[in-house]
């Protein structure tokens, strides 16, 4: 296939026509097409483009991780190789060090919950840099800190719920925390791997739950329950596999909540939990990680449909990203092309050939 292997500048990125790709649209693969790449989004006229040749290569939307914790421009660069285009970052303490990543052409696109809400002894509360006043113990500190957060620019609020007694935020702190947020019109994603802290989201209104329970499945009446409540969950497979190894605790009991939670028809968001933090459990590299979270969630009882959609159309859907997950004209041209079918073997979205962030090419090499 006819790609220049370097990375272009905005002003390089210019028209570019990709012939005879295969384009997942959410629901299945089309027939050998044409795909126009203008400047920054997806168009529809190739004249005076670029050709590429792609010979039957797969075109997936820019693939998004939902959950990610930033570093350095490094983190984003991991992430872009292997397809990531988007990035949803559930916790980055320094306000400068987000700002010096977002927006970076040629990388991976983020969003973020800058400081997440905590109590004072849980684990988190314990990482170095902590910020004090990440830590919330009553509901007026609660709509304090939101309002900071907001002010800040934070595109969602997270917080990191416990079972009670583990030194989390209570649950008076946990309500004031959501109704503040949805006050500001922010989405919450609440932290719990476990399911008393999953019972405790949900009394407080959370719009998404992150991690999967490690203590017990969630039972089918339970998944049922956070589906007619209109949750959507990002269960890290990734992250619980490795702290349950390092732990003792049981992978099944996330993966079989996982397979209720689908069952139940809540919507599943493909999240790693990517992140290289002190005092962690276990380290999630940033980028591979997204396809292994991937066959994961297919081991879990996910299609290889669902999945591809986990990574996709839903995340842009949940978190309001309207100019992105889909390969459509006018919206943002984050885009991967890679060889073998993912529908029909999820482990070929690893198969990057070619990356588009905001209609900037890159070839990993």
């Amino acid at each position: 296939m006819a790609i220049t292997p370097h990375a272009q500048s905005d002003a390089e990125a210019g028209r570019t026509a990709l012939r005879d790709v295969r384009v997942f649209d959410g629901r299945e693969l089309s027939p050998p097409r044409t795909v126009v790449i203008d400047g920054g989004v997806i168009g529809t006229d190739a004249s005076g483009a670029r050709v590429v040749e792609a010979g039957g290569a797969v075109l997936l939307p820019g693939l998004i991780d939902a959950h990610i914790h930033l570093y350095d421009r490094d983190s984003l660069r991991r992430l872009r190789d292997h397809g990531v285009t988007t990035g949803l970052d559930m916790a980055t303490w320094s306000l400068e060090l987000l700002a010096s990543l977002r927006g970076i052409p040629g990388l991976t696109d983020i969003r973020s919950a800058g400081t997440a809400a905590l109590g004072p002894g849980g684990q988190h509360a314990k990482f170095p840099g902590v910020p004090a006043d990440a830590i919330v113990l009553d509901p007026e500190q609660a709509r304090r800190f939101v309002d900071t957060r907001v002010a800040e620019g934070s595109d969602y609020l997270k917080i990191v719920a416990e079972a009670p007694g583990q030194g989390g935020p209570d649950q008076s702190v946990l309500d004031a925390l959501t109704a503040a947020a949805h006050a500001h019109g922010r989405k919450v994603v609440v932290h719990a791997t476990n399911t008393d802290a999953y019972s405790m989201a949900r009394a407080a209104g959370a719009d998404l739950i992150t991690h999967a329970p490690l203590d017990r499945p969630l039972s089918a009446e339970e998944a049922a329950a956070v589906a007619a409540e209109g949750r959507v969950v990002i269960p890290t497979l990734t992250m619980m596999e490795g702290v349950a190894a390092a732990t003792g605790r049981s992978f099944a009991a996330a993966t079989g909540s996982v397979a209720a939670l689908h069952r139940a028809g809540v919507p599943i968001l493909a999240g790693t939990d990517a992140n290289s933090q002190p005092g962690v459990p276990f380290q999630v590299a940033h980028g591979e990680s997204l396809h292994h979270e991937l066959e994961l969630l297919v081991a879990a009882g996910l299609s290889t449909l669902d999945a591809l959609r986990a990574a996709t159309v839903l995340p842009a859907r949940h978190f309001g990203l309207d100019d992105r997950g889909a390969i459509e004209p006018g919206l943002r041209a984050d885009l991967v092309l890679v060889d073998g079918d993912p529908l029909a073997d999820i482990r070929a979205t690893r198969a990057v050939r070619t990356v588009w962030c905001g209609g900037v090419e890159h070839s990993p090499t």
